[in-house]
């Protein structure tokens, strides 16, 4: 049987993109993502429940992430979940899953400080920026 594993997720960062390198000095950059669901109940109430997701992306991806996105700015992230399983240092089993970012796009509006960052230097709100790790400027 076939498998697959891909995520799509649309939400606002939680915090700041911590960077980091690899011995071998590939950029790793960990972020966390928040994603909204509104509904309304059976009642008609009005209801939301927030998802957090901690993301993780490599090389160039990583360094234009910390670069250019921070706590509550709006990101389309496409990627992986992966599994991980350490010991603690009490002892204790721990485990959790996370996205590996393949792909993401930046997206306008969200956070504090007023004018999309993305769109500054062109002038213009053009919409959501592609980026998959080929260029320097991700606009």
């Amino acid at each position: 049987m076939a498998n697959f594993n891909k995520v799509m997720l649309i939400g606002n960062l939680t915090r700041d993109p911590q960077l980091s390198y690899t011995p071998n000095q590939t950029a790793v950059v960990d972020f966390g993502l928040a994603t909204n669901r509104r509904w309304t109940g059976q009642d008609g109430s009005q209801r939301q429940e927030t998802c957090f997701v901690d993301c993780r992306a490599f090389g160039r991806q990583a360094e234009n992430i910390n670069k250019y996105l921070t706590k509550g700015r709006p990101v389309f992230v496409e990627g992986r979940l992966t599994y991980e399983a350490w010991t603690a240092q009490d002892g204790a089993k721990r485990s959790r899953h996370r996205v590996t970012v393949e792909n993401f796009q930046f997206l306008s509006g969200g956070g504090a400080g007023g004018a999309d960052q993305s769109s500054a230097d062109s002038g213009a709100d053009t919409g959501p920026r592609d980026h998959k790790g080929g260029d320097d400027i991700p606009f």
